[in-house]
């Protein structure tokens, strides 16, 4: 008789290179400086423990949106006119709590039937600098100002990259700007499941709903588990930064006043981005040794729209020129913020 069933090929294991890190970095640091590795850790869970409120508001927040179903609100910004459109989406991107890659069916399909390359760029550009967890995390380590300017930028980079695709939207660059490849998600489990969270009631008293609250507790834990694996490996690495870099240094090259700063905390913030929300630690040591705070913002703009998660998002689905344009108004944002904030910090 043959055989009907069908083994099932063993699953690959993949590990989590955060937390990957978060053990090697004092196991490394205990080969190279022994006498540093306590400080670092001690100054590490010092640092989460001043965040604790924030993160717990933040995995609060989300939990909140994702199980009451106030995603399904953000399908609403990409209809009626082209230029409510644009400025929707570039509001809905900065106050969204998505990841970029989570959004990647959602924005095929919307481009598939028609939606105009103005309102997703709009949004492509604003959703990855800001959320409410970054926004909590963000003022309760850089301050409340620095927060809303990020957030003020972040709707303006949205806004400017909208209206420029809107004015130049015969010209060759975003002409034809979709690729034919099928696109799927890059997500891991804890930034959602694709395009069906956008299907759906919304349910504002989502306790009386057993799947909503499992979605409520899932998505505390899973976002719980997130936060807590990327800032306690950001806060080991601003307690090295503080040790190893020599602050002059980094007020030499990232300090003072001018465009010069801004334009380099520009182009530095890209390659240098772990994590949206690792980087604010980051910018905080950076900030303690020198640098200056226009050079702070346009790093954190430049560095969020460019990072690998963001950057996938966009790729996936445009041309490469398309792709060109969106990280050229990034790092022409960036520039625009640092120079704001630089003025009234």
């Amino acid at each position: 008789m043959a055989e009907t069933t069908q083994t099932q090929p063993p699953r690959r294991f993949k590990p989590d290179w955060a937390w990957v890190f978060v053990l090697l970095v004092p196991l490394i640091l205990a080969l190279v400086d022994p006498a540093e590795v306590l400080p670092m850790l001690r100054f590490a869970l010092t640092a989460l423990g001043h965040t604790a409120p924030f993160i717990l508001f933040a995995i609060l927040a989300v939990a909140f949106l994702k199980s009451t179903g106030a995603e399904n609100l953000l399908a609403r910004a990409f209809e009626g006119r082209e230029t409510r459109m644009i400025v929707l989406a570039a509001f809905a991107g900065g106050l969204s709590p998505f990841c970029s890659c989570e959004v990647i069916p959602f924005i095929a399909a919307l481009l598939a039937v028609g939606a105009p390359l103005s309102a997703v760029m709009a949004f492509w550009l604003s959703s990855p600098l800001m959320d409410p967890a970054m926004f909590a995390i963000t003022a309760g380590t850089l301050g409340t100002g620095f927060a809303t300017a990020k957030l003020v930028s972040a709707v303006g980079i949205g806004l400017l990259g909208g209206f420029i695709v809107k004015t130049f939207a015969t010209s060759a660059v975003f002409a034809d700007p979709l690729k034919n490849a099928p696109v799927k998600s890059c997500c891991s489990s804890s930034c959602g499941t694709g395009a069906d969270v956008y299907s759906g009631d919304v349910n504002w008293k989502f306790w009386t709903e057993a799947n909503r609250r499992d979605t409520f507790k899932t998505a505390a834990v899973e976002n719980a588990l997130f936060l807590g694996k990327w800032l306690l490996l950001a806060y080991m690495i601003e307690a090295l930064m503080l040790r190893y870099i020599p602050a002059d240094l980094v007020a030499q090259v990232l300090g003072g006043t001018g465009l010069g700063p801004i334009l380099l905390g520009a182009i530095v913030g890209a390659p240098a981005y772990l994590n949206g929300y690792a980087a604010v630690p980051m910018v905080a040591a950076l900030l303690e040794q020198g640098m200056s705070n226009g050079a702070a913002m346009s790093f954190v703009i430049a560095g969020g729209v460019s990072c690998i998660p963001a950057a996938i998002a966009v790729w996936a689905l445009v041309k490469p020129r398309v792709f060109a344009a969106y990280l050229g108004i990034a790092v022409v944002g960036a520039v625009l913020a640092g120079i704001g904030w630089s003025a009234i910090a």
